[in-house]
């Protein structure tokens, strides 16, 4: 499939294997590994964030992202979908940011002076 790399092992050589029947069940013996062409990519970021440092910045994940979400969903009727139509989602979408970057800047400002 589009998007997959597919590794298949020698028949050959796989057939002499100690191994052969831990690895497949295969009647032609020949083990076949199917990997997403981002999946090293998806190894690196997964190590990083399961890494002391990562595992401390994802715990801010919830406080920051996650909740600029729930406020979109609970306080700006980001549940729901008031409009029809793709732009017409997507204006609503950028409005509710909008709102959200106002209300953000309104606080700096309040703690300022």
């Amino acid at each position: 499939r589009h998007g997959y790399r597919h590794y298949k092992s020698n028949p050959e050589v796989c057939k002499s294997c100690p191994f052969l029947s831990k690895c497949t069940r295969s009647k032609n013996h020949r083990k076949v590994v199917t990997r997403h062409v981002w999946e090293d990519s998806k190894d690196w970021v997964r190590q990083n964030r399961l890494s002391k440092a990562g595992k401390k910045l994802y715990k801010k994940r919830k406080e920051t992202i996650e909740r600029s979400f729930a406020d979109a969903k609970q306080l700006h009727g980001f549940r729901y979908c008031r409009l029809r139509g793709l732009r017409n989602v997507m204006e609503q979408a950028l409005m509710t940011a909008a709102v959200q970057n106002m209300k953000k800047i309104a606080l700096h400002l309040a703690k300022q002076g």
